[in-house]
């Protein structure tokens, strides 16, 4: 399965860890919760295990565990700085539904 990052989340990502002593990659993760059922989580973290999908470009390290890569193969990472603000997003193609702000989804 795999997992992609664009080149806006990657310079977003680099500049995260670089302003974060300690940071070694942003981990994504699925988890139950949401108003749709499964919801994305970003946090930083300096702990890569062993069974972990690991993406790099341009500087920005991110890790994907097994059980999430169930939900988001084939996704990819993007970042997107709008009027409306700034934020991670997940274009998912295993997602059936999604909530309004992003965060949240189900599958069949």
């Amino acid at each position: 399965m795999s997992f992609t990052i664009s080149s806006n989340a990657a310079a977003r990502v680099a500049e995260i860890l670089a302003s974060e002593p300690g940071a070694q990659a942003l981990r994504v993760e699925v988890l139950a919760g949401g108003c749709s059922g499964l919801q994305y989580r970003f946090d930083l973290t300096d702990k890569q295990n062993p069974d972990d999908l690991v993406v790099e470009l341009n500087g920005a390290k991110v890790l994907v565990d097994p059980v999430s890569l169930d939900f988001l193969g084939g996704s990819e990472l993007d970042f997107k700085d709008s009027l409306m603000g700034a934020h991670f997003l997940v274009k998912n193609p295993n997602a059936t539904a999604s909530c309004g702000c992003g965060t949240s989804f189900s599958v069949d």
